[in-house]
């Protein structure tokens, strides 16, 4: 009787533990969305309580910055107007630093910073020294020639004068280290001297000189404590909502982030919009492929072929013009009026045109695309390289001679890609907190629910195998029964008396 009862409130409380485990699972199926979501929320917004805000703050990925120069073969022969033949080299490599400061939290849900960058030198990942010597085309002469191209011969003169008693010529052999982070021109001088607005250069003339330990303008942008719908939207740049280099509002707009995050629950119909103060615009990323990135889930976003389609192409780019072949961005309007072009690696998803009039370009997506790979749930991204190239438009002068018989091309200068990928602890606790932990809520709900469902059972089963018991016993009692009543009756007829004549007559027998 001990045992029995025993078993009975064994299986009571492993029904009630049971029933527990199934409401629980059921509870976590209807929260855990809404809790993970608020999680996230809360973790990826600016706010100096978020796990991502020192990450924000402070970028913890080492970033790269790979240059690659396009040495040109035959500068002689491109003066007599034959076609331009160059040869990669590189990469020179430079660890890129990033760190935010004057970071002020406004009134509007707002915070405005600088962001400050760095480089240095990596010997050990570069193919090549700062001391190698690079055949360029002299930007300041080239330049400066063709914006004289439609003044009057006498004003052409006196700068073919000025170039020679200069020494300046239409090519140069300078250092990396010089191409890159400036070099002492008497021609810059003279330009500051007689046009001192002409050129932000004021002392070397370099490159990347306006990068290097300088910032990348006044960034304000939305935190999304108050209002989560503009997370990471650039309210203004420097003071303004739009920029005044191009011709037409659509293309004037700041659109997107600053670059380093997104909103968070993105899906395969969201895009990537940033603006970039080194491209003086804002640039859409469109999604192509779903990813996995050291066991985190990505979203991989790329450049649309219409980056830098000329107007013809895409009307919307129309802004951007005066356009050239298609594939090339002018940028000649915030880059001191020099004719200057943006465009992907070795003229890639271009008019191939471009790439033809030049001899030693080859242009492949594996090498020469960009992407970004984004978490999609916290809009951060996890692996990132932005591919850029620089591109010098260039011709012959009638009345400056130091450009020859230069026949018009476009002709690159530099590509450099900036890479980035998250390791190390900050992968870690990335993984863990934003990734691990949500995945084993996820689980964990259906573990409850069905372990919820099992245990339920057990009273059940218990249930019905003892009403089984029960009605066996009566079955069995109830047969028992029966049988002794059978008996009983069978034995009492055999007691009863017979009649008296036939014990007479058996008795006479």
């Amino acid at each position: 009787m001990g045992s029995h009862v025993r078993a009975r409130r064994a299986a009571v409380a492993l029904g009630f533990a049971g029933l527990l485990c199934a409401v629980l699972g059921a509870v976590m199926i209807v929260m855990v969305p809404s809790i993970i979501k608020q999680q996230v929320l809360k973790n990826v917004r600016i706010d100096p309580n978020s796990i991502s805000f020192n990450m924000w703050k402070e970028i913890p990925v080492p970033f790269y910055l790979s240059v690659y120069f396009f040495d040109i073969v035959n500068p002689s022969e491109i003066l007599q107007g034959q076609k331009p033949q160059v040869r990669e080299r590189g990469p020179y490599v430079y660890r890129e630093f990033r760190h935010k400061s004057n970071i002020t939290f406004n009134d509007n849900d707002t915070v405005s910073f600088l962001e400050y960058r760095s480089y240095q030198f990596q010997p050990h990942k570069s193919r090549g020294l700062e001391s190698d010597y690079i055949v360029m085309p002299n930007i300041l002469v080239l330049a400066a020639a063709l914006m004289m191209e439609n003044r009057p011969v006498s004003l052409k003169l006196i700068m073919t004068l000025a170039f020679s008693t200069l020494g300046e010529r239409a090519f140069m052999n300078r250092t990396v280290s010089e191409i890159m982070w400036g070099y002492e021109d008497p021609l810059l001088h003279l330009i500051n001297k007689y046009f001192p607005s002409t050129f932000p250069f004021k002392g070397k003339f370099g490159l990347f000189a306006e990068l290097n330990n300088s910032n990348s303008g006044l960034f304000t942008v939305f935190t999304g404590v108050q209002n989560f719908s503009r997370i990471h939207l650039v309210d203004k740049w420097n003071g303004v909502s739009k920029v005044n280099f191009w011709h037409s509002d659509q293309c004037n707009m700041i659109n997107g982030t600053s670059g380093q995050m997104w909103a968070p629950f993105m899906t395969p119909e969201s895009s990537l919009e940033f603006y970039s103060p080194d491209a003086c615009r804002s640039m859409k990323l469109v999604y192509k492929e779903e990813g996995v990135f050291e066991g985190i889930p990505t979203f991989r976003f790329v450049a649309p072929n219409t980056l830098f389609a000329n107007g013809t192409v895409y009307p919307p780019n129309e802004g951007f013009c005066p356009c050239m072949e298609s594939g090339i961005q002018n940028v000649s309007t915030c880059r001191f009026n020099a004719p200057l072009f943006l465009s992907h690696p070795h003229f890639y998803n271009a008019d191939p045109v471009l790439a033809e009039a030049v001899s030693g370009l080859h242009p492949n997506p594996e090498e020469h695309s960009l992407f970004l790979d984004i978490h999609p749930v916290t809009g951060i991204p996890m692996n990132c390289s932005v591919k850029l190239q620089l591109n010098l438009y260039m011709k012959s002068v009638k009345g400056i001679g130091q450009t020859g018989k230069i026949e018009p091309v476009v002709l690159p200068l530099l590509w450099f890609g900036e890479s980035g990928a998250m390791e190390g602890e900050t992968l870690q606790t990335f993984y863990t907190q934003l990734v691990l932990m949500p995945k084993v809520l996820h689980y964990a709900q259906y573990v409850f629910l069905a372990l919820g469902c099992i245990l339920l059972l057990i009273p059940v089963i218990y249930q019905i195998r003892n009403q089984e018991k029960c009605y066996l016993f009566w079955s069995s009692s109830k047969k028992g029964s029966k049988d002794k009543e059978a008996i009983q009756a069978y034995s009492e007829s055999l007691m009863t008396s017979a009649p008296k004549g036939t014990v007479l007559q058996e008795a006479r027998l």
